[in-house]
């Protein structure tokens, strides 16, 4: 058989206007609506608790590193000057300035 001529005989049958029966099979809504309902409905909140563990798992090893960084970091030698009395004595600077002008 000749494989041109079979597929114009089908493409010519499938053009040919359908006769018989145009009834919907039986129970079809039924199915239709039964594997709309067995769709997983999704979860807005397990997304976002998902999202929300993912975060606090990166949090927490990026902790466990500086915390490590902290630990195995060499001690500042005492020459150092302490940012903490820097800072205060800039803070009380004015302060000093007011009452020697009065």
């Amino acid at each position: 058989m000749n494989i041109v001529e079979l597929q114009h005989k089908l493409i010519a049958a499938g053009r040919l206007p359908r006769e018989g029966d145009d009834r919907v099979p039986y129970a079809f809504e039924k199915r239709i609506l039964a594997l709309l309902a067995a769709r997983p409905v999704p979860d807005p909140w397990a997304s976002w608790a998902r999202g929300l563990w993912q975060a606090a798992v990166s949090c927490a090893a990026v902790a466990l590193l500086l915390g490590v960084w902290v630990v195995l970091n060499p001690k500042v030698s005492s020459n150092a000057t302490d940012l903490s009395q820097n800072f205060e004595s800039t803070l009380l600077a004015s302060v000093d300035q007011s009452d020697q002008s009065q």
